[in-house]
């Protein structure tokens, strides 16, 4: 099975299964110091510093994070998880306070973690989830750092409650987010959709079952079906055929379907937000009037009865 069609949950198992090892992990599964040097020779184990080996398999950055001296943690570890992270350009490492010999290159490509929430050590190459999770929020802007944690639940990765002891023992300023927190934003589009529709005051649902349809990303006022592109390339067309089939499935119970690209969710907020207020000037006005109608109708039915 291919890393892309894993789940995030299946994914976190695998990263953080036992990749990495001490020199007393070897000697304890039976290797002498001869048989070590062997299979590093053979290309079977990574010497990748002192007292640090990793299989061979073993991701480059998480790698390239013991090389450094510490643990993959923060953007770096939740985009290996299938996390949603908006960006992620340096390698984040989770080092030990008091840390000697760290072998940090000169290009500025890492950022190093020295505070953790926990001190647990479960393993030696990535860092614990909560903690992962908390440097993520200090290291992103706040519509970010919330698309990456309603990600988190949306995965099963932690719980609310999990959050909710992270969120204590951050700084005051981070707090608020956990209110926002919404686990059914499959993807971090629909986050900053989510946050897009709060600030533009309509009406709307999240993740609604239409018969014929399935399940929609958003319903804004009861009539605009908001679908967002979770990919920034195509999916290729019969996803495409598909989408088309549910919108005019929509279109047959009375919604009007918009689907904005990612790469305007997230790049061109001002103009998806004016397309979206002048689709709703010009059609809101006409669903409106007939849903008046219709109350009209079932009034004089009920009156004749």
């Amino acid at each position: 099975m291919g890393n892309k069609q894993k789940t995030v949950v299946q994914r976190a198992k695998d990263t953080y299964s036992r990749t990495v090892f001490s020199r007393s992990d070897l000697v304890h599964r039976g290797l002498t110091g001869r048989l070590i040097a062997e299979s590093v020779a053979r290309g079977e184990l990574q010497h990748v510093r002192r007292d640090r080996y990793a299989l061979p398999s073993t991701h480059r950055d998480i790698v390239e994070a013991v090389r450094i001296g510490g643990r993959v943690s923060c953007l770096s570890l939740l985009a290996l998880l299938g996390v949603f992270v908006f960006r992620c350009r340096e390698l984040h490492v989770l080092v030990t306070p008091g840390s000697s010999r760290l072998r940090v290159a000169r290009d500025g490509k890492v950022v190093l973690h020295w505070k953790a929430l926990t001190s647990v050590r479960e393993s030696l190459h990535a860092a614990p989830l909560i903690d992962a999770v908390a440097h993520s929020v200090l290291c992103q802007a706040p519509r970010e750092a919330l698309a990456t944690l309603d990600s988190v639940l949306h995965h099963g990765l932690l719980t609310r409650d999990d959050l909710v002891a992270m969120f204590a023992a951050l700084p005051a300023r981070s707090r608020p987010l956990l209110a926002l927190v919404d686990p059914s934003a499959g993807s971090g589009s629909e986050t900053f959709m989510r946050l897009l529709l709060r600030t533009m005051g309509v009406a709307y649902e999240t993740q609604v079952y239409l018969e014929g349809v399935g399940y929609v990303d958003f319903v804004v006022d009861g009539w605009l079906i908001i679908e967002c592109d979770s990919k920034e390339f195509h999916e290729g067309w019969e996803k495409q055929m598909q989408d088309r089939e549910r919108d005019i499935a929509a279109a047959r119970l009375g919604f009007v379907t918009v689907r904005p690209l990612a790469k305007d969710i997230f790049g061109d907020q001002a103009s998806v937000r004016q397309a979206l207020e002048q689709v709703i000037a010009a059609l809101g006005p006409r669903f409106v009037d007939a849903r008046r109608s219709q109350f009209s109708r079932n009034r004089r039915g009920a009156a004749v009865e």
